[in-house]
């Protein structure tokens, strides 16, 4: 075996164990041919701990050689050609349509009708319009009931959009259209034989109609947080309206490293109430104010300091009422353990503006004969505690203290509501409606609220509040409860089928009536009024759902499972057992 060394360059240096060195003086060694009889034959030794100071024993190992090799190439015949490698694949998941607008009807017993209709463009990348039109109706039918008990919902809400990168802004027009019947006829109507003339003479329909348009603005890094307007127009059938318009703007600016908030509040009330009937009430309630407040946060701790200050200017019939209010606005939180326990408490206040729409809405069986004033919040002072027992579980209990002073509450005995001496009698005075009537009141309301996401199909929550009022000049805290209990449960059975049930029971409440009859002189100063207790009750209702496809989903509802005759208002029963059958469909244009 033959190898041809060359020698450049040798520059060693040898150590052994007693430190002595050598060193070749000539560096160009020359070329020489090298006959090597013995093969090689490598051999591997036992593994060993290297020392702290190795010791070299073959000196001739450690000399550094540069080997050249001489490569003689030559082409190779082949016919191998290699094949194009195919990417491996990953299932996808279809995705799933989005659809921006969709429509659903339901049909039911009590002649019941529910449609639906919700359509929403974008114009551009900027701009979207939208529009949603509601309906639901019912023909009546509750067992027992003399009058006509029928009713009648219908609305349609426009909105126009733009959103910028600094700013966004949109506008809001709506219409409508409600009809209920005064259909709680006192008991004695409705337990004996009743002339039928006598009811046929009775026009137990009201009729509210209602028109706004409004808008908000909201921009981004700015001293300038966000303000909406609205202006709205309320009407009925006996010849009341009321106007009503609000202006809430924003603001948030930076002191000295900390984030003061300034709200300005304009809300304007005022109009004529039953203008048909023997005596109209015109009003009027015009209040101003702003709530300064400064932001403190600091690790776990969040504290705003802040207070309200309002002007009220009010007049009813031409006698005016004039008030300078102070509300404290201070709210604290504090993250005891992260997120899984966070302490909060404060003590607020504010000057809430009560109107005929509102009452309406709460209670649709009110009187036109009503006197409008706000109700002056002094202070709700509450603590509590809220968080997560574990990932998908949330809670939430509170306690509070809050006085109010001309709170509202309903009532359905009323001497303003009584008709004069042979005076004819309208559809809302047969002791079948209600009237507000205002009281100082002090509550102590406990809270607790639980939420629960058991998996991605299952989701259940449970509320329940307990309220005790202590009134100063009425007998009673009329139509307001003592507890309240709610409680939802939602499952996604699997992808085509979802089921849910919703269950809650409202506790006893009180109401003030006159028991034997309504024909009365008015300017009795005594009435043999009654004070009576409305029964608890408690409603069930269920929803399945299946989804035939992306666009098409059928539905069944039921309410009122128990087919339980409780009373919402005194005399005024409600519907007992309802179904309602239908579908919904979703599409883009």
């Amino acid at each position: 075996m033959k190898i041809k060394f060359q020698y450049i360059a040798i520059a060693a240096a040898f150590v052994s164990a007693t430190g002595a060195y050598a060193q070749k003086k000539d560096e160009n060694i020359g070329t020489e041919v090298v006959n090597v009889v013995k093969p090689y034959t490598p051999t591997v030794s036992d593994a060993f701990k290297v020392k702290e100071t190795p010791v070299i024993e073959d000196e001739d190992n450690t000399q550094k050689e540069k080997i050249e090799y001489n490569i003689f190439s030559f082409p190779v015949a082949s016919t191998f050609t290699p094949s194009k490698g195919k990417a491996a694949g990953v299932d996808k998941p279809k995705r799933e349509t989005l659809y921006n607008n969709y429509a659903t009807l339901g049909i039911g017993n009590y002649g019941t009708i529910n449609a639906e209709l919700f359509v929403t463009e974008s114009l551009n990348r900027n701009e979207y319009v939208g529009g949603v039109l509601r309906h639901i109706s019912s023909q009546g039918g509750i067992e027992g009931v003399k009058l006509d008990d029928k009713y009648y919902n219908t609305s349609i809400d426009l909105t126009y959009g733009n959103r910028q990168k600094t700013f966004s802004w949109n506008t809001d027009l709506g219409f409508q259209n409600q009809v209920y019947n005064w259909y709680g006829l006192p008991l004695e109507y409705q337990d004996v034989p009743f002339d039928q003339g006598a009811l046929l003479a009775i026009d137990p329909k009201q009729t509210y109609n209602s028109f706004y348009i409004g808008g908000k603005i909201a921009a981004e890094d700015s001293f300038f947080r966000d303000a909406s307007v609205q202006y709205k127009r309320f009407w009925d059938a006996y010849g009341s309206a009321e106007n009503r318009f609000f202006v809430k703007p924003s603001l948030d600016i930076d002191v000295m490293d900390e984030r003061v908030k300034v709200d300005f509040i304009a809300d304007y009330v005022g109009g004529t109430l039953a203008d048909d009937a023997e005596f109209p009430i015109d009003y009027t309630n015009f209040n101003v104010g702003i709530q300064p407040s400064i932001v403190y946060q600091k690790d776990d701790l969040s504290v705003q300091l802040g207070a309200g200050i309002f002007y009220s200017m009010g007049k009813i019939n031409g006698e005016s009422d004039n008030n300078f209010h102070i509300y404290p606005q201070v709210k604290a939180s504090y993250k005891v353990v992260g997120d899984l326990m966070v302490a909060y408490a404060g003590a607020e206040g504010t000057l809430q503006q009560n109107s005929y729409a509102d009452f309406a809405s709460q209670n649709p069986f009110i009187s036109p004969m009503q006197v409008i004033t706000p109700t002056d919040q002094q202070y709700d002072v509450y603590v509590g505690l809220k968080g997560k027992l574990a990932n998908a579980v949330a809670y939430n209990i509170r306690g509070s203290y809050m006085s109010e002073d001309n709170k509202a509450m309903f009532l359905n005995f009323n001497p303003g509501v009584l008709p004069g001496p042979g005076a004819d009698l309208f559809g809302f005075q047969y002791g079948n409606s209600f009237s507000v009537v205002y009281d100082k009141v002090k509550t102590v309301s406990f809270f607790g609220e639980l939420k629960a996401d058991f998996s991605k199909s299952v989701t259940f929550g449970i509320n329940g509040t307990y309220n005790s009022y202590s009134v100063d000049r009425q007998a009673e805290a009329w139509n307001l409860p003592q507890i309240k209990v709610g409680a939802t449960l939602d499952v996604d059975i699997n992808t085509k089928w979802y089921a849910g049930l919703n269950l809650f029971f409202v506790g006893d409440r009180k109401d003030l009536v006159l028991p034997n009859n309504t024909f009365v002189d008015t300017s009795a100063a005594v009435y043999d009024t009654e004070v009576v207790t409305l029964k608890n009750y408690f409603d069930l209702n269920a929803h399945v759902g299946y989804k035939y496809s992306e666009r098409l989903t059928g539905f069944l509802k039921l309410n009122n499972i128990a087919n339980q005759d409780y009373q919402r208002w005194v005399n005024y029963q409600v519907q007992g057992f309802q179904f309602l059958i239908g579908a919904s469909y979703k599409f883009n244009f």
